[in-house]
């Protein structure tokens, strides 16, 4: 299996996810520069955190733009297997490969601490290794991670399950201070309807070792690793 990971200028999560997916037995990992059109034969692309082209103008919005992510796009909307965290969420979101929008923190202050979420749906190709109602414990370091969308968008993605990862307090329960963001129904993490591209918020490849305070984080890279072919 080939994880492909695409470096923007400004990328500082790409060597985090880089470690993440080297834990895996057998798994080949590759770095993808923004500027390339070449995917380098990827089962999996992974779009990591940090500040694409320095976030200027608004998160993700100038990653939208760069070369690779015109063939990222295509391979999506073939059926390949698009992880965003963070940064790469709002490029997801910027490249309309998920719906909705990133707004600015509800305190309007960058937020950088543990969270814990409530994994919602484990019948997906990213949560697989994972039970429903399952807390997983990882970082959010973010200023724009208000997740946004219309009612209907909003309505769409809670009845269809789509709603991956939900913000939650220790007891599992969903509670205004749980939420670091201020993201509408306490949303982490989303999928799209076809099931192969997902964007979260926090920060599994942060949190895939015991020694960096929770190995939470490898639900989701073994999900990916187990079960994509």
């Amino acid at each position: 299996m080939k994880i492909g990971i695409v470096v923007f200028p400004g990328s500082n999560c790409d060597y985090d996810a880089y470690q993440a997916f080297k834990l895996i037995e057998g798994v080949e990992v590759n770095y993808l520069w923004h500027g390339s059109d070449n995917l380098n034969s990827s089962d999996i692309i992974v779009l990591p955190g940090g500040f694409s082209y320095g976030d200027y103008l608004r998160s993700g919005s100038i990653a939208r733009f760069s070369r690779i992510m015109k063939k990222v796009v295509d391979f999506a909307n073939g059926g390949g297997y698009v992880i965003g965290i963070c940064n790469g969420f709002q490029i997801l979101l910027e490249s309309g490969l998920l719906p909705g929008a990133m707004m600015k923190n509800s305190n309007l202050r960058f937020v950088c601490r543990e969270v814990v979420l409530r994994v919602e749906n484990n019948n997906t190709r990213f949560t697989s290794a994972a039970s429903v109602g399952q807390l997983l414990r990882m970082p959010v370091a973010h200023g724009e991670g208000n997740y946004y969308a219309d009612p209907g968008v909003i309505s769409e993605l809670e009845l269809s399950g789509r709603v991956i990862f939900r913000y939650v307090n220790p007891d599992g329960v969903v509670t205004a201070q749980a939420n670091p963001n201020g993201s509408i129904n306490s949303i982490a993490g989303i999928i799209n309807e076809r099931g192969n591209v997902m964007g979260m918020m926090p920060h599994p490849e942060r949190a895939c070792e015991l020694i960096l305070g929770s190995a939470d984080g490898l639900n989701i890279v073994k999900s990916l690793c187990e079960t994509t072919t």
